[in-house]
């Protein structure tokens, strides 16, 4: 994709916050070139907070943005979406502190950008290009990301359930793949872990309509699992919502063993941290290496 995007015209959607319960409706909006993915808080005198790595505020459950004392919590599905699905610029006016559940997935978003359609501006696009490999570890999880000319994800994960335990996924991330194979996929949780996590304030807004819920020995949803790996693929859709804070496309392989939110965002901060890790760049100066590297 050369040039910068946005939507062409407005769309809406509204529903619960997963873990604060409170309703919630969002507006998505065009945006002029340039502008990112900006959070608008219509409840709190328009107040903006840029979908940036420099606003994280807390990732432990979902990933929470903060400007100045002000809250956009559970962002990581629409902005994944926003990210797969090629949408640079856009207003996010929303009436409370949580994105809305939704069905749990990326899908419902992903239908609303269909609605909304997508308007090219003339602005060359800018890419975020790994130039050497750089990785996040922490008491046997890791994160790495390697130097590819496309975006690429390898995600593993592994929980200790007869319906999950060892799943692995890896693509290169287009608006088609990303419609088909990973945006379905919802947010998933353990029975055994629901009466700790709501003494932490969390997941008061869950339900069947928007997670998937394991027994110890099966699924607690009528319909089952979307897909066998179901909990890979949202693991995926969650890391790219992540990675999103960057602010531009990546082109890069990102490879994921048994990795989250915080680890996710770690990542990014230390990329932003370095910025002889990265180059940023047009598709046509891309092309233009890739053609001569094809030449050499």
């Amino acid at each position: 994709m050369r040039f910068e995007t946005t939507v062409e015209r407005p769309v809406e959607a509204s529903g619960v916050g997963l873990h604060s319960g409170v309703a919630v409706r969002i507006r998505i909006i065009p945006a002029p070139v340039s502008t990112g993915i900006v959070f608008v808080r219509t409840d709190l005198d328009r107040f903006q907070v840029p979908a940036s790595w420099r606003h994280v505020a807390r990732v432990s459950y979902a990933t929470s943005l903060m400007r100045q004392g002000v809250l956009i919590s559970t962002t990581e599905h629409l902005l994944s979406v926003f990210y797969s699905m090629g949408i640079d610029n856009a207003y996010v006016e929303i009436d409370n502190l949580e994105v809305p559940i939704l069905d749990g997935s990326g899908l419902p978003f992903v239908e609303l950008i269909r609605q909304a359609g997508i308007r090219r501006y003339r602005r060359k696009r800018r890419y975020f290009r790994i130039r050497r490999p750089v990785s996040v570890e922490d008491r046997g999880k890791r994160i790495t990301i390697l130097p590819a000319d496309s975006f690429r994800l390898t995600c593993d994960i592994d929980f200790p359930h007869p319906l999950v335990g060892r799943q692995s996924l890896e693509l290169e991330v287009t608006p088609e793949r990303y419609a088909a194979e990973i945006a379905s996929a919802r947010t998933f949780g353990f029975e055994y872990e629901l009466d700790q996590m709501r003494s932490m304030g969390l997941i008061r807004g869950a339900s069947l309509e928007n997670a998937v819920c394991f027994t110890r020995q099966s699924v607690l949803n009528p319909g089952g699992l979307r897909t066998p790996d179901e909990c890979c693929r949202h693991k995926a859709l969650d890391l790219i919502g992540d990675l999103a804070l960057l602010g531009r496309p990546l082109l890069g392989h990102v490879i994921a063993e048994r990795a989250g939110h915080a680890m996710h965002t770690a990542l990014v901060a230390r990329l932003m941290s370095d910025s002889s890790l990265y180059e940023i760049l047009t598709f046509d100066q891309l092309a233009s290496r890739v053609a001569q590297a094809l030449v050499s």
